[in-house]
């Protein structure tokens, strides 16, 4: 049987899924794309393949997928339209592309780009609770901005990263950090653009980074920080429902996305 590979970028409410990767008895986006490509193949099992795995209330608006149809070839706009009339009103398909056998939708990567949202509103917003971190105290946005700079560079980033994680490799190239405050709708939208990420990573940074903006922390902390290697310095993780994985890089980083070319 002949098969077609197809890479896709979709945009995922993750709130009322258990994270990206299938699991027994849970609602996956992974799972959820699998049964409707097993109905439009009349029963044949397709494995989907993300760039990154998700975790339960994480959102994206650019999550990558790879999989190899079988059958007939179905031009890319139709397989947009087919498949995004059996979805969920929670995922939509963006865009698609007929890809060579060889690329790998994880492998192929160069780099991602998370960005994470935390109201600093007093109490919680119910409009906003599944999609924002929340933090009710006082920050300092240009000390935020300024230890920012810190992580940017080639660094192990053993500290920022939550027990579970598989990968012993911990050594990551920050390209790009932005800090800035969203006044009218008082946020602070954090965006992070690495080679890879850790388990937890950009939620431990935020955090991290929310700690030096109130004082908790010092300004000159996260040298220290990187250095230690060592979990134990950061306790604090952001939680899960701010966090949007925004873009997934299969060219070279872009120059203005490079900060770190400018600092080292």
């Amino acid at each position: 049987m002949n098969y077609t590979r197809y890479k896709m970028t979709l945009a995922y409410d993750g709130h009322l899924f258990h994270g990206f990767q299938s699991q027994p008895r849970q609602r996956t986006v992974q799972g959820t794309i699998e049964a409707a490509l097993k109905k439009m193949t009349k029963g044949h099992e397709v494995a989907v393949e993300g760039s990154g795995r998700t975790d339960a209330g994480v959102h994206a608006f650019g999550q990558v997928i790879h999989f190899d149809y079988p059958g007939t070839t179905i031009p890319p706009e139709r397989m947009i339209c087919a498949l995004n009339s059996i979805m969920p009103l929670d995922i939509v398909f963006k865009e698609c592309e007929i890809v060579d056998e060889n690329f790998h939708v994880r492998y192929s990567a160069k780099g991602k780009w998370y960005r994470y949202r935390v109201s600093l509103d007093r109490f919680v917003d119910p409009f906003k609770r599944f999609y924002t971190g929340h933090y009710p105290y006082p920050v300092d946005l240009e000390k935020m901005q300024l230890a920012a700079k810190d992580l940017l560079g080639t660094h192990d980033f053993t500290s920022f990263a939550a027990s579970g994680g598989q990968i012993k490799n911990k050594v990551r190239t920050m390209y790009y950090v932005n800090v800035q405050k969203d006044e009218e709708e008082n946020e602070i939208i954090f965006d992070f653009i690495c080679s890879g990420f850790l388990y937890n990573m950009v939620r431990i940074l935020v955090a991290t980074l929310l700690e030096i903006g109130n004082g908790k922390r010092p300004l000159n902390d996260i040298p220290r920080v990187i250095k230690a290697k060592n979990r134990e310095e950061v306790r604090e993780t952001a939680q899960a429902n701010g966090l949007f994985l925004y873009h997934v890089f299969y060219e070279d980083i872009p120059k203005k996305y490079r900060l770190d070319s400018e600092l080292y």
